[in-house]
C-alpha cells in the first residue's frame, strides 16, 4: 500500500538528505545539488514553500520572535512548538519538516529530553529535531539517534546561548574559538546526527568544516562554502520587525503589500466603496415582490 512516505512519491527523506552531501565524485548531478532549507510556522506558509519546492522545511525556534513577539528564542515553551509544528506537518507533503527543540526541553534529564522529542515525532509530526549545541550535546543526540529520532545538529551561534554569549554575535573569529566550533561540528557528526547548521561563523571555516565531515552542513551566516543554506522565512519576505542580519538576502517586501492592501481596504470601507454591487448578495424578484407586499399589508 502506497503512504506518503514510499520511496520514489517525491517525498525527501533523511537519507536523501544525507545523501546530498557535495564534493563527492560518485554522486549524480542531482544529488550535488545544494539544499534548501526554509523556516515555516503554520498551514498556509507551509504549502507556499513546500510547493516552491524547498528540501527541508524548519519549524525553527525563531518562531517565539517573528511570529509570537518574544524578544528572544527562550520563552517558546514545548507546547507551543507542537502546536505549530503540528499546523506545518499538515500543509507539506514532499520537504522533510525538521522541529527545533526549544530551550529547557532538552537541557536537564536526558530520558526527558528524549520524551519531548519523541512528541515532536509521534504528536506533531516531525520527521527530525534540531538541537542546538555540540561537544556538551554528544550524549544526549546519541541517545535521540539510539531512539531513532533523526537529529540535526546547530553550532555556532545557537541563539539559546545568547546570555553565555553576551548576544547575538558572530562565533569562531579567533583561533580559540574557531577550534571550539570545530570541535563542536566533529562531536556532533560523532555522536551521530544526520546533518548539522552552521550559524554566524566565518566563511573560511565553514568551508573547512563542510569539506572534512562527512555529513551535510547548511549555512545560515556562514558563506556559500555549506552544502545547503537556511533563512528566516520572515527575514527574506520582508515581515520581519526590527533589524535583520547582514546574511539575510530579502527577496520580497511582503510586509509592504500587506500594509498597503490594508491601508486601501480601510480606505473603501471608509468612503463606502466595499463592498460594491457585485460584491454583494440579491434577492431574486420575486422574493423582493412578496416581501413588498408583506410591508405594504
Amino acid at each position: 500500500m502506497s503512504t506518503a512516505f514510499d520511496a520514489g512519491n517525491g517525498k525527501i527523506t533523511v537519507p536523501d538528505i544525507v545523501h546530498r552531501k557535495t564534493g563527492i565524485s560518485s554522486k549524480s548531478d542531482s544529488d550535488k545539488r545544494k539544499i534548501v532549507c526554509l523556516t515555516a510556522y503554520d498551514y498556509p506558509t507551509a504549502r507556499l514553500v513546500d510547493q516552491a519546492g524547498v528540501d527541508v522545511v524548519l519549524v525553527g525556534d525563531s518562531l517565539g520572535m517573528v511570529v509570537l513577539g518574544y524578544e528572544n528564542t527562550l520563552p517558546l515553551t514545548v507546547e507551543e512548538m507542537l502546536h505549530h509544528t503540528r499546523a506545518v506537518r499538515r500543509g507539506v507533503r514532499k520537504a522533510l519538516v525538521v522541529a527545533d527543540m526549544p530551550y529547557g526541553s532538552f537541557h536537564g534529564d536526558r530520558s526527558e529530553a528524549v520524551r519531548n522529542a519523541l512528541r515532536f515525532v509521534k504528536e506533531a509530526g516531525a520527521e527530525a529535531v534540531k538541537i542546538e549545541g555540540g561537544e556538551r550535546r554528544m550524549e544526549l543526540i546519541a541517545q535521540l539517534v539510539d531512539a531513532e529520532i533523526p537529529v540535526m545538529g546547530h553550532i555556532g551561534l545557537t541563539p539559546q546561548s545568547m546570555h553565555a554569549f553576551g548576544g547575538f554575535r558572530v562565533q569562531g573569529r579567533t583561533t580559540e574559538t574557531a577550534e571550539q566550533v570545530w570541535r563542536d561540528a566533529r562531536a556532533v557528526e560523532a555522536a551521530g546526527a544526520f546533518s548539522v547548521v552552521l550559524e554566524s561563523i566565518p566563511r573560511e571555516l565553514a568551508a573547512r568544516i563542510t569539506g572534512e565531515l562527512r555529513i551535510p552542513t547548511i549555512g545560515i551566516g556562514a558563506g556559500p562554502e555549506c552544502d545547503g543554506q537556511v533563512l528566516v522565512l520572515h527575514d527574506m519576505i520582508g515581515l520581519s520587525v526590527g533589524r535583520t542580519p547582514k546574511f539575510a538576502r530579502r527577496y520580497a517586501n511582503v510586509g509592504e503589500a500587506i500594509s498597503n492592501a490594508v491601508s486601501a481596504y480601510a480606505d473603501d470601507v471608509r468612503e463606502g466603496r466595499f463592498p460594491a454591487d457585485e460584491e454583494s448578495y440579491h434577492l431574486s424578484s420575486e422574493v423582493r415582490e412578496r416581501l413588498l407586499a408583506v410591508r405594504q399589508s
